[in-house]
């Protein structure tokens, strides 16, 4: 390969195209090929193969010899160095700034993405690596390009891996096998995109970013806090873990503070392999990252992003700090508690759509905090626009169910209420104390916390209450109906999955149940909570022990609990008192008498087809069951009225009732002894 006379000068395209940063870092590359030419006509001098057209593809004892008498290049200077003015949208000496790089650095980096922006410079570069198949820049050539020695201790340290251009994943050195100064330097593409003006973020993030939610109306706590957030977040680089209580408080704090303060960030919930790539992003964009949520073993990634030493970065995880994941702590805060059923954040989200229902009443059951209210609200719109119809609380609360994931699958039964408080029968009194219970989980916020009526000690923000009566009475349909009346989804707590005869295990396995519905709008319902809310004995043997430990262990998960729990017994006595003396309310479900028995069979009967006249008060005066036997009864009167093909009959109810009445083991009325 001959030695090249002349560069040709590069071809940037249509004037037009070309971002004020191209423009400027093309300038730095026509200095550059300055740089080559000369390197290029100073080696060719005297080189015994400059005019073999094989040249590179073997060693000639003649060339041996000329590289053997060759001494390394000097030069005044780095090409493109820090002395040089810098142009208009030069994005390079921008980013050397905030990277902290040096001017040896600025000129290596030039050099190894030469051949990336202008192709003419990969003969060049085959040609002075000795090998017409090598077009990239390697470590020695890069050396000499910049006027550094190959043997300078110092010239050499800033291409090793601790070195800035890596560590920040500015540059990279592939072929790590080949001896050091052979090895080839390669520059990301996204930092080559970014330096020629185009800021559409790194390939690798595609799929894990998404937009800071929009800040929504908060109270005047919250207000304060993001006020001082901002203020640090502006005076430079910060880190900064806010444990939340809530899912998506902690994005909602930093997105308001973002705002507050006038910058960006980069939301990233999931970096997993591209942290290398997410902090480049935000190098270069001039933006924070921010991490909603940690992954299950967080140190890598907090040590990972805390070790950047010039990007801001936000992390929100409901877990504690711990100092063990990093060796330099973040600012450690407290997120902020959104108010649940924030009426001025959905209506912010659903604007004049919630003219038409009572909208503090609809919202004041969930807690959605961060973005999820105005997600709910977009959904709740969709929902109607599909229906044709305006907007209604039965949408929003279809909207907010959305936003209302919840792990609490794995030891629960999940009910999605389809009752209302007029298929309860109950005389007065229970009836106004499960009206109580809903208000109570509506209004908590407010007199707990508005109100300062907390009990202190760190005692939550929970509703509690006990069913005790007899089986049938009324006890799960009655919590059903309290579920549907907050427009919340029902999990009955399957004891089979929970109760573990491993010591330890049946606690750990209440505690997730606990701590998934402390972060789910949802009613929690122990059934026959006998088996885990006992009373506790006089210590005779391990197992007693153990069984203590339990009950122990409950009463103080359940002061700090923020749900709603409902507990159902068919024995008062049976559960704790210390259980008791921590329970909102305690309702007792009496066995029905005939009046209400009547109302049962009536509203059992309402939409079966039954003969003309039937009246079912003989039945209600003459057998005494409880309401969920009064609905069996009636089940087994429609199956046989079906298999015959006709309606029911007193007679088909007349067999429902004796056979309860035979299920319990009781004598039925007018057949004696069975």
């Amino acid at each position: 390969m001959s030695a090249p006379s002349a560069v040709p000068a590069s071809d940037p395209g249509p004037q037009a195209a070309v971002t004020d940063g191209a423009r400027a870092l093309l300038a730095r590359l026509d200095a550059l090929r300055g740089r080559v030419s000369a390197l290029v006509e100073g080696r060719s001098v005297g080189d015994p193969t400059a005019d073999d057209p094989l040249r590179g593809l073997y060693l000639s004892q003649e060339a041996v010899r000329h590289l053997l008498g060759r001494r390394p290049e000097a030069a005044d200077g780095p090409p493109g160095g820090a002395g040089e003015e810098a142009a208009p949208g030069d994005r390079l000496a921008r980013l050397a700034g905030s990277a902290g790089l040096n001017a040896l650095d600025v000129a290596v980096l030039l050099v190894a993405l030469a051949p990336d922006v202008d192709r003419t410079f990969e003969p060049l570069y085959g040609y002075l690596n000795d090998d017409v198949s090598r077009r990239r820049a390697t470590v020695g050539l890069a050396l000499d390009l910049c006027g550094a020695s190959a043997q300078s201790a110092a010239a050499r340290a800033r291409l090793h891996a601790g070195a800035p251009l890596l560590a920040l994943g500015l540059l990279e050195v592939d072929e790590p096998e080949r001896p050091f100064l052979t090895r080839a330097l390669r520059v990301p593409d996204r930092l080559i995109g970014h330096l020629l003006g185009d800021d559409t973020p790194d390939a690798a993030l595609l799929g894990l970013l998404r937009p800071l939610p929009e800040p929504l109306p908060s109270g005047p706590a919250a207000d304060g806090f993001t006020d001082r957030l901002a203020a640090l977040l502006a005076s430079g680089r910060a880190t900064v873990y806010l444990r939340e209580r809530r899912g998506g408080d902690g994005l909602a704090a930093y997105a308001a503070a973002l705002r507050a303060a006038g910058l960006d960030g980069l939301c990233c919930a999931e970096p997993g392999e591209q942290v290398a790539a997410l902090l480049r992003e935000a190098r270069l964009s001039g933006r924070a990252v921010v991490v909603p949520a940690l992954p299950e073993q967080p140190g890598p990634l907090v040590r990972a992003l805390g070790a950047a030493p010039d990007v801001t970065v936000l992390m929100a995880d409901p877990r504690p700090y711990d100092p063990y994941w990093c060796p330099e702590d973040p600012l450690v805060l407290d997120a902020p508690e959104r108010r649940d059923g924030d009426t001025a954040a959905w209506r912010a989200a659903l604007g004049a759509d919630a003219d038409g229902f009572d909208l503090a009443a609809t919202v004041a059951p969930y807690r959605l905090g961060g973005d999820r209210a105005r997600r709910a609200a977009r959904a709740a719109r969709a929902l109607a626009a599909f229906d044709g119809g305006p907007l209604t609380a039965a949408h929003v609360r279809s909207g907010a169910h959305g936003q209302s994931a919840s792990g609490l699958e794995g030891h629960t039964r999940r009910i999605r209420p389809a009752v209302d408080w007029d298929d309860l029968v109950l005389p007065e009194g229970p009836l106004e104390q499960l009206r109580e219970l809903a208000l109570r989980a509506r209004h908590r916020d407010r007199v707990l916390g508005d109100w300062r009526l907390s009990a202190g000690g760190g005692r939550g923000r929970g509703v509690l209450g006990l069913f005790a009566g007899d089986s049938g009475t009324g006890k799960t349909l009655s919590a059903e109906v309290v579920a549907a009346d907050l427009g919340l989804d029902l999990y009955v707590v399957q004891l089979s999955s929970v109760v573990d005869k491993y010591v330890g295990e049946t606690e750990k396995n209440l505690e997730r149940i606990f701590t998934e519905a402390d972060r789910t709008d949802a009613v929690l319902l122990f059934d026959e909570a006998d088996a885990v809310f006992g009373k506790r004995s006089e210590v005779k043997g391990a197992h007693d022990r153990y069984a203590n430990m339990e009950s122990s262990y409950l009463l103080q998960r359940l002061e700090s609990f923020d749900g709603i729990a409902l507990l159902t017994t068919n024995l008062r006595a049976n559960i704790d008192e210390a259980f008791t003396r921590r329970l909102d309310l305690v309702v007792d479900f009496p066995f029905p008498d005939p009046g209400q028995r009547l109302a049962l069979w009536r509203h059992g009967l309402a939409h079966v087809p039954s003969v003309e006249g039937l009246d079912p008060a003989a039945l209600a005066r003459d057998f005494e069951l409880a309401g969920g036997s009064i609905r069996s009864a009636v089940v087994t009167a429609a199956y046989l009225a079906a298999g015959r093909g006709g309606e029911v009959t007193a007679q088909d109810l007349l067999e429902g009732a004796r056979r309860e009445y035979r299920k319990a083991g009781r004598l039925v009325p007018g057949e004696g002894t069975w």
